[in-house]
């Protein structure tokens, strides 16, 4: 378990004023919420580190317990652990040690480090406390189309012992791997009470293969087969997108088989200027068959070839 750095996930000092971390959290709320950034499973990640510093820093009371933890930290973690309290009367008011203490993995995903000190098992006041119910999580296979025009399923869901139907608006740009967060549709909370909150459906998006396009990230890669008089001397080829429109795409004199050009802005949808790129790897395209009159030029394209080598050596 690591030391939890509050300050710094709000980007404030430690003499900052409760206005100024109440600020700091909106800010960066507002810029890491999972509807903001939907599918985004680091920025989900963000957001719930967000919360977890919040919840500690903005109130004043745990925020002198935090503060009063310091370097001792560890030392106090060790006294949880063993059943005692290094000092004495609970001078930080952290709460003896209530045997095997739990994690919000399953509730609001905070981390061990804010359930020892400042959950349950730390000394809060249970009734203070929401209840959450369990997160469930499935696995949605989507096809590259849908992840780039965003979709709606209806998914069958067990909860709570019963089945039950649920429709999942699936956002334009979802990326392969990403987790997809249907708040309340998880399991039921499991306790009475106003306080008690259902968990949420987490949806792990795996992206099918595609027979034209690869995905890396949000970037989709097609290989364009270029005539090699284009290769040679420039001009443009029309490339078909993702979304069954079509874009002229330069080709540079000299261009080489392997080679990758890039179309800005081609690739999978994002918010914020996110959106990945379309990179079309060259692959020039030797015809097979030539006309006698396509051959001749052909030889004597070879012919002022060979002389430009002897001139050379």
């Amino acid at each position: 378990m690591d030391f939890r750095d509050y300050y710094n996930v709000l980007g404030v000092g430690r003499d900052a004023s409760q206005d100024d971390i109440k600020a700091a959290y909106r800010k960066l709320a507002r810029k890491w919420h999972p509807d903001v950034n939907a599918g985004d499973a680091a920025a989900e990640k963000r957001f719930k580190e967000i919360n977890e510093a919040h919840e500690v820093l903005g109130n004043p009371d745990t925020r002198r317990k935090y503060d009063a933890l310091g370097a001792d930290w560890r030392r106090i973690e060790q006294a949880q652990a063993a059943g005692g309290n290094p000092f004495g009367d609970d001078p930080f008011g952290f709460g003896g040690f209530q045997g095997g203490f739990r994690t919000v993995s399953s509730e609001r995903g905070f981390s061990d480090f804010f359930e020892q000190f400042f959950g349950a098992a730390g000394g809060a006041r249970p009734a203070a406390r929401r209840t959450y119910g369990r997160d469930v999580e499935h696995t949605l296979e989507l096809s590259l189309e849908h992840a780039y025009h965003g979709t709606t399923r209806r998914l069958s869901i067990n909860r709570g012992g019963r089945r039950r139907s649920v429709d999942v608006r699936i956002p334009a740009g979802v990326t392969d791997g990403a987790c997809v967060r249907v708040a309340g549709e998880g399991e039921p909370a499991g306790a009475a009470g106003h306080a008690a909150k259902a968990g949420n459906l987490l949806l792990r998006i795996r992206i099918a293969p595609h027979p034209r396009f690869t995905l890396r990230g949000r970037d989709l890669h097609l290989t364009v087969a270029v005539p090699v008089t284009t290769a040679v001397l420039g001009g443009e080829v029309d490339v078909t997108t993702i979304d069954g429109g079509a874009v002229r795409l330069k080709v540079p004199a000299g261009t080489q088989s392997g080679q990758t050009l890039r179309l800005r802005g081609r690739g999978l949808p994002g918010g914020g200027g996110k959106s990945g790129d379309l990179l079309a790897i060259v692959q020039v395209a030797v015809p097979r068959h030539v006309s006698p009159a396509e051959r001749a030029h052909y030889e004597a394209l070879a012919e002022l070839a060979a002389g430009s080598d002897t001139k050379k050596d």
